[in-house]
């Protein structure tokens, strides 16, 4: 059995997201299955034990305090902090008023990992319109973690399947993109990626190919001149210093076999770059990584999904592959 330092079994804390949607089935199935670690859900108890009986799902929600010793966890018992919602939920129909329950879970699962008390953060999908809904700018879960863990810079990488995929910018209009892929910000990107894969994943010399921004890699400029002016000369100053960084090359043409030969990770340049390829390679069992948080953060690769809600025909693939690989993760320690 895996332990910890302190000589417990891991611990992991669980936000499962917007509660009108598929995060709180998922998570109360998850419950039916042995796990190598303490689950820990941080969510209201009501709510869990309501998507519980609606799934016909024979598990015991467990509330426990912080502070207090954890009560034994096992097959059938949840162990739940409990994060009280504003109002009753109705499934599928996301409303604003549970915003702020939904954003302190997650502020009270960074706490709790920032304090070792977690050993490693596994979100559920929230609803990023509800919560702009609600008043409060929310880009992501990525861009909220890293201002709440007080990290400058983050890398999304996403992993399915033997192929990972990282992001040098992530939720942005398309038409902001050009303007935010700065010489500076591309070289924190690399910089985290290339540590991450390192620290995280046991590569001892990550080798990465990146992607230009432009079609064809803005062919010598005709195209575009983002690979001539940002990308090129940053890759060649980091060259310099010994990273293995391929390119930039061609998005067209990067996923091809060929070009994937000792790869370690691509870096696309912008969210559907990239992710269409990992997606339909491993969707539903890709896992959503955060790399440059001093703690290990994975999530599941889909949304809300608020139309299977409470139905039972949600598929909990992704959940169940985001908590494996926070395991992995979490036992290799930097």
């Amino acid at each position: 059995m895996t332990t910890t330092p302190a000589g417990r079994r891991p611990r992991v804390a669980l936000t499962p997201g917007e509660p009108a949607g598929v995060g709180p089935d998922l998570a109360v199935t998850l419950a039916t299955r042995d796990w190598p670690c303490e689950l820990v859900a941080l969510a209201d108890p009501d709510l869990l034990m309501a998507r519980a009986h609606a799934l016909g799902q024979a598990v015991e929600v467990i509330p426990w305090v912080a502070g207090d010793a954890p009560p034994p966890g096992g097959v059938g018992r949840l162990l739940v902090r409990p994060v009280p919602l504003a109002v009753p939920v109705r499934t599928g129909l996301p409303d604003p008023a549970n915003v702020p329950s939904v954003l302190a879970a997650l502020r009270a699962a960074v706490s709790g990992c920032l304090a070792g008390e977690f050993d490693a953060l596994v979100t559920g999908p929230v609803h990023k319109g509800v919560i702009n809904e609600a008043g409060i700018p929310f880009q992501g879960h990525t861009e909220f973690l890293a201002g709440l863990s007080g990290v400058a810079q983050v890398v999304m990488l996403l992993v399915a399947r033997g192929l990972r995929v990282a992001l040098a910018t992530t939720h942005l209009p398309l038409a902001a993109v050009g303007a935010a892929l700065t010489a500076p910000r591309l070289e924190r990107v690399c910089r985290v990626l290339v540590r991450g894969l390192r620290e995280r994943f046991g590569i001892p010399l990550p080798r990465v190919l990146v992607c230009g921004l432009n079609p064809h890699a803005g062919e010598g400029g005709h195209l575009g001149r983002e690979e001539i002016e940002v990308i090129g000369p940053v890759l060649e100053r980091l060259r310099g210093e010994g990273l293995d960084l391929v390119g930039p090359v061609p998005a067209d043409t990067a996923f091809t076999p060929p070009r994937l030969q000792g790869v370690d990770a691509v870096l696309a340049m912008y969210h559907d770059q990239g992710l269409p390829v990992l997606k339909h390679v491993g969707f539903g069992h890709a896992v959503n990584v955060t790399l440059g948080l001093p703690f290990v953060r994975t999530s599941v690769d889909h949304g809300t999904a608020l139309e299977l809600a409470g139905t039972g025909r949600a598929d909990g693939g992704s959940l169940e592959a985001a908590i494996g690989l926070a395991l992995e993760l979490a036992a290799r320690r930097p």
